[in-house]
């Protein structure tokens, strides 16, 4: 079977909203406020709690690894409490996705969040079910940019690893899909799309209306 595995954060859905609020609840505690601005940090909030948390510690001249690290476990939770309240799928994400499967394609998510939230986040979404493998960035032992997560994703949704395409958001993604020597399509509707080109990927997606003819172009009819 060919499979269509997603990125989740910024791919299939707008997250920063609730990323952001986890992460501002650290620097709450911290004693410096709300760090972070909604919008305009949404491409810092995409690439996770880490990155998060480093950003806005040097924002107020204060980064230290270990207060990254000290306070990862508290967004984490911060998070899981309040994981769906400003997420949304992006326009057509899930009648692409709906599409897809409908076409004979095989769909799962491979993304770097951590799978035990992914999964809450798509079954408080209702939307669990759509997707028949997730891989999670603590699901084996390496992650994406690592291949294998993303091979892993393809077994598990039916499909052979050298017959998916991944749909991404960032030069994680595209680098995942170079090697694994499968193509990459790479959506510019997120809050870095205008750097997509640059990284070259197979394709661009503008709008989830399109991606179902750009797949067949990339690896082919399901059947």
């Amino acid at each position: 079977m060919r499979t269509v595995i997603f990125d989740l954060d910024g791919t299939l859905a707008d997250t920063s909203g609730d990323l952001l609020e986890a992460a501002n609840h650290c620097f709450r505690h911290m004693g410096h406020g709300d760090v972070l601005v909604h919008g305009q940090d949404a491409g810092i909030a995409l690439r996770g709690g880490r990155m998060m948390l480093s950003h806005g510690l040097n924002r107020v001249g204060e980064y230290d690894e270990q207060t990254v690290l000290s306070y990862y476990p508290m967004l984490l939770e911060a998070y899981s409490k309040a994981i769906d309240t400003h997420t949304q799928f992006y326009p057509g994400a899930l009648q692409a996705v709906e599409h897809l499967k409908t076409a004979g394609y095989g769909v799962g998510i491979c993304t770097n969040k951590p799978e035990a939230l992914a999964d809450q986040l798509l079954s408080q979404m209702g939307v669990r079910d759509q997707f028949a493998s997730l891989v999670g960035a603590d699901t084996l032992p390496v992650r994406k940019p690592d291949p294998e997560p993303l091979r892993e994703a393809a077994r598990r949704a039916g499909g052979h690893p050298d017959l998916c395409v991944l749909i991404g958001d960032s030069d994680t993604d595209r680098n995942t899909a170079r090697a694994a020597g499968v193509p990459s399509v790479l959506v510019t509707f997120g809050p870095s799309g205008d750097d997509m080109a640059a990284l070259e990927p197979e394709a661009l997606l503008h709008h989830f209306d399109d991606l179902p003819d750009l797949v067949a172009d990339l690896i082919g009819a399901a059947a």
